[in-house]
């Protein structure tokens, strides 16, 4: 009996460390990457977004993978991967 407690005892520890690094890490990284999932799948023609490398652009064509944003007054058109998109711009 001493045995199993004293093993229960060393092992305790370490399953407590998981479960806090399971919802201090885990779970909010999760709950990021939904939303971010969501964002993506929710973007339409005409939205501002940012791109992961600060471009800020409307969006003018929507492919499967692909977006194709103006980002200028001259009408400059530039073709990026979806992944590529940081955020979306909220109007108010």
């Amino acid at each position: 009996m001493n045995n199993i407690l004293a093993l229960l005892m060393q092992v305790v520890p370490y399953l407590l460390v998981f479960v806090i690094f399971y919802f201090l890490l885990v779970l909010p990284e999760k709950k990021r990457k939904k939303k971010y999932q969501v964002m993506l799948a929710e973007l339409n023609v005409n939205d501002e977004i940012v791109t992961r490398g600060g471009i800020i652009g409307k969006i003018t064509h929507i492919d499967e993978k692909s977006i194709t944003l103006e980002t200028s007054p001259a009408k400059t058109r530039i073709k990026f991967d979806k992944s590529a998109i940081s955020y979306k711009v909220k109007v108010d």
